[in-house]
């Protein structure tokens, strides 16, 4: 490709990644490792990053421990908190693509418009934004949070005044002032809301379900620590390993619905809120009456006190409607707002990605699922072949670090390509009855479940009201799952004497 990114219709390629975040990054690290050339990321946006260039809202943070929330092969000593930044973050992937000379082959601001299987030549058939590419293998890392979500308001399209969605944050509309009514009280939620309580003349925090939340352990790393991590680069992967060790061995029983364990984060919660919370009422309103787990457990400081300020207002039952100028609680109290901030979330099981790729029938993804995710140890799909799909529906955990995973799932795709490579193979594609069987198993062990039977509604679900989203186990066994690439349940097509022509593909 040259670097206006020509059309060429014979461009063929080994593998072709969808998506520059750390999951693409991951594959594309491991490709080179293996020696090869023959592939491409194709990434829509400007620039690296995924779900942490897509998010920039104001205190934007990751929930999870830097180094935990690192690639493995990318160790990062200049972290500069325990809990970092967005925009650090975004800053330490762009940095691994350049150290780790990456650049050649990210093709950016190029989008995967369809992606089509063409049994005959058994080769992907893609469409981009620039042109058309064929490709041996395509592995999808477009990830489950960048897609933003509205929620079905009636009176939406008749407001006159802003609207914002925490994925698609417009920094040059100043706040100062106004009336804003923020929508959702989720992950996203308590990090804007503390920054917008300052700013905001009045502020409206409309909640439909409460969250558990618990204390966020952040703290400033010393220059001495960064010091002492830059001379013993050994030291940081063992900060990783024992922040991993803590997450998967004491969160995973509250997941398992361990009834010490649950009493225990719930206590910590409860108490949590009564310190932070002195109004009886207000405490009364934010007090979940589910089991802690079965939503994403809020991981912040200072959103409770900054419900507390006199210029904002918790609003308990929900938005009914919006009007040109105001919203409408579901108790009809109408509030006089200038701007509407969404922080609803993400379509996570029917994401763009999913419409744009069809098999072997012809059908998509989307198609296939019908709002139930099936797949095989959460990376492939059945009627897909030479498909592999990376931090999708199937891995979520809720107490762990989605790089862990990724890198899990990467290593298998690797195992893969070794397989097919050593047997002269065309292609791989999971058989049906291998998928039924993981699903059954998988399913029934999800059903045990704070996230089946915790007694809440959350995004974890699919439209069937099963949390296929997730992965039932702890990190370590969803490694050991994918430490190999299985052939034995995959249907395996020899290679044919003609092969399409491969070329390499710089970006």
């Amino acid at each position: 490709m040259t670097a206006s990114g020509t059309t060429d219709a014979g461009h063929t390629l080994g593998v072709v990644v969808v998506g520059a975040g750390f999951s693409g990054l991951s594959v594309a690290w491991r490709l080179r490792e293996r020696g090869e050339e023959d592939f491409l990321v194709l990434e829509r946006g400007q620039n690296v990053g995924g779900v942490w260039r897509e998010n920039n809202y104001p205190g934007v943070a990751c929930d999870v421990p830097s180094h935990l929330y690192s690639l493995s092969f990318a160790p990062n000593p200049e972290w500069d908190r325990a809990f970092s930044r967005g925009s650090r973050i975004q800053d330490y992937l762009e940095s691994v693509v350049e150290k780790r000379g990456l650049k050649p082959w990210v093709s950016l601001n190029e989008e995967l418009l369809d992606a089509e299987w063409d049994a005959e030549a058994a080769l992907w058939r893609l469409t981009t934004s620039r042109r058309r590419l064929g490709a041996r293998v395509l592995v999808s890392c477009a990830g489950p949070l960048t897609e933003p979500i509205y929620p079905e308001v009636p009176g939406l399209d008749l407001f006159e005044g802003k609207t914002l969605h925490s994925a698609r944050w417009d920094h040059g509309h100043d706040l100062a002032g106004e009336r804003v009514a923020v929508v959702g009280t989720g992950a996203s939620a308590v990090q804007i809301v503390p920054e917008l309580q300052p700013v905001a003349g009045r502020l409206y925090v409309f909640q439909r379900t409460p969250g558990w939340v618990v204390p966020r352990p952040d703290r400033r790393i010393t220059e001495f620590e960064k010091r002492v991590l830059r001379a013993f680069p050994a030291l940081t992967k063992l900060y990783r390993t024992g922040q991993f060790l803590f997450r998967d061995l004491m969160s995973y029983r509250m997941i398992r619905r361990n009834p010490l364990a649950r009493r225990l984060f719930q206590r910590k919660s409860r108490t949590f809120l009564e310190k932070q919370v002195p109004d009886p009422e207000l405490r009364r309103k934010l007090a979940p009456d589910y089991e802690i787990g079965c939503k994403r457990v809020l991981i912040t400081n200072d959103f409770y006190p900054a419900l507390t300020q006199p210029n904002v207002e918790l609003v308990a039952n929900g938005l009914r409607e919006v009007r040109e100028r105001s919203v409408v609680a579901v108790d009809g109290t109408e509030y006089a707002v200038d701007t509407i901030v969404f922080a609803t979330g993400y379509d996570t099981t029917t994401p763009a990605i999913y419409k744009r790729i069809r098999g072997r029938d012809g059908r998509s993804i989307e198609e296939v699922w019908d709002g139930s995710p099936r797949f095989h140890r959460a990376t492939a799909v059945a009627g897909f072949p030479n498909f592999f799909n990376l931090c999708g529906p199937g891995t979520g955990s809720g107490h762990g670090s989605m790089i862990w995973k990724a890198e899990a799932q990467t290593a298998y795709v690797m195992d893969a390509l070794r397989v097919m490579d050593e047997r002269g193979l065309e292609s791989v594609e999971v058989r049906p009855d291998a998928q039924d069987h993981y699903m059954r198993w998988a399913g029934d062990d999800l059903d045990r479940t704070v996230w089946a039977r915790g007694g809440c509604q959350s995004w974890y679900l699919d439209e069937a009201g099963k949390p296929s989203l997730m992965w039932p186990r702890t990190m370590w066994g969803f490694r050991r799952m994918l430490r190999r690439f299985d052939p034995e349940h995959y249907r395996l097509q020899p290679a044919r004497e003609v092969q399409p022509t491969r070329r390499t593909v710089h970006a």
